[in-house]
């Protein structure tokens, strides 16, 4: 059985003789890929089911489809994006001309998280392919039944020489921080980000470092406030609030307080209830200590709807709290669990000046008709991304790199992006063996200087 620095060696030989370097052969894999996710659906959708008691479509949707429409947009463009790019090279270096070269950085480590395991695994593994790295993909230890598919995949698609797949826990973490990449793209919490950074540091191995946060959604008085509702409430109780970018709390005009918070149970209601019973389809926490660590955060006191749990099946069921303040518990950390906190504002200054006296979020949400006012939103904050008068779906698409800022993360990817983020860009000079203009070489005149001077016009 093959140790970790076995699996790296392995890599390096084969990035080292080319292995992965074929575009054509790159997209032939990308196709097989695609093809071997849709044969196994029924595989996905039972591994999905048991680690977090996901229904087909919501496993479909924020999983499945969303790897695929990868797939499919990096194969079509793929072709494009690897080609050199001219560029000029500036008087000063007549005659010649510039390329711009990507290459892969070698040998990338990608380590997954457990929330939505199948996508968050090979979404930026389609990339790091792409830009013809060999990879070795560690999914999490947390969701055991899909990483096990994960592996079946990569293993039936690629060959041993261009992708490993390491199983396992904190172990298998600890002892792959200890080999050498040359890149490593990881998504999970704030603390292992910061250990992870510290390990590359020690090879000054650049990182991607795609983390968290209480990402704020912001809904004014002139917001639509059934649209709003109805949008928050997907957002935040989708995958039962285990979302990087669900929305953490929610900051609402005193005006409109009431209103929204009407609504807000109403759709709760139609969406997770029948006839009075949470339906069975919601899903679970990931396991008991992520359980503990939610349910701890419900104040029942400041529960207007919800807040019950069961123990034996690690269901918390969806919860509004209301009358919620800085000082709460639940405002101390990233909620990560179907817990919606409500804040009340007298304005939106005011709800800046709060989203910006916190650390910056991976996603902000706006919900308002007012084109000045979203304006002033997204001037006067930053984030890592953000929807107006919706919430999660910016990182639906390929064509918007989705990435952190300061605590919540850093570097991006997505679509052309995730191909620039596993490629280094090599500026290369071309310059002509025939004709070599002498102003550079010494002896340095004055009759130099000023013909240079003409010539640059500076």
């Amino acid at each position: 059985m093959r140790t970790n620095a076995d699996k790296v060696k392995l890599l390096r030989e084969g990035f080292n003789t080319q292995a992965a370097l074929d575009v054509e052969r790159r997209i032939v894999w990308l196709k097989l890929m695609r093809e071997e996710i849709k044969r196994r659906e029924s595989e996905i959708f039972s591994a999905l089911k048991e680690d977090f008691n996901k229904c087909k479509f919501e496993t479909y949707a924020t999983e499945v489809l969303m790897v695929l429409d990868e797939l499919s947009h990096t194969i079509k463009h793929l072709k494009r994006w690897a080609r050199s790019k001219r560029t000029g090279a500036g008087l000063i270096n007549f005659p010649a001309h510039g390329k711009i070269i990507p290459q892969p950085y070698g040998v990338t480590l990608i380590m997954a998280p457990w929330n939505y395991p199948f996508m968050l695994t090979l979404s930026p593994f389609v990339g790091a392919i792409a830009a013809g790295n060999c990879v070795l993909v560690k999914p999490s230890n947390y969701s055991p039944k899909t990483s096990a598919i994960i592996n079946t995949i990569i293993t039936n698609v690629f060959p041993e020489n261009v992708v490993q797949v390491v199983l396992g826990g904190r172990e298998a973490n600890t002892d792959l921080l200890e080999q050498k990449f040359d890149f490593v793209f990881f998504t999970g919490g704030v603390d292992v980000g910061k250990l992870v950074m510290q390990a590359a540091a020690r090879d000054l191995t650049p990182v991607v470092l795609e983390l968290g946060g209480k990402s704020p959604v912001i809904i004014d008085g002139t917001a639509n406030l059934n649209l709003a509702a109805k949008r928050l409430v997907w957002g935040k109780f989708v995958n039962a609030g285990q979302t990087c970018v669900a929305p953490d709390y929610c900051l609402v005009e005193s005006s409109v307080y009431e209103q929204l918070l009407e609504r807000i149970f109403f759709y709760i209601k139609k969406f997770y209830y029948i006839e009075g019973k949470l339906t069975p389809d919601f899903p679970i926490m990931i396991n008991e200590k992520h359980f503990n660590k939610v349910r701890a955060l419900i104040d029942k006191d400041k529960v207007e709807f919800g807040g019950k749990s069961d123990v034996k099946k690690r269901l918390i069921e969806p919860t509004v709290m209301t009358c919620v303040n800085s000082e709460d518990t639940v405002m101390g950390q990233e909620i990560f669990g179907p817990i919606l906190p409500l804040l009340r504002v007298n304005n939106i200054d005011e709800a800046i000046e709060f989203v910006n006296a916190r650390p910056r979020p991976l996603a902000l949400y706006f919900f308002s008709k007012d084109r000045t006012a979203q304006k002033k939103v997204l001037t006067l904050t930053t984030s890592g991304g953000a929807c107006i008068n919706d919430t999660v779906m910016h990182l639906t698409s390929p064509s918007l790199p989705f990435g952190g800022v300061g605590t919540s993360g850093m570097g991006s990817y997505h679509g052309y992006q995730s191909f620039r983020t596993f490629s280094h860009f090599k500026s290369t000079l071309i310059k002509s063996p025939n004709i070599d203009l002498p102003m550079k070489y010494p002896p340095y005149t004055e009759s130099k200087l000023k013909l240079i001077k003409t010539i640059i016009k500076r």
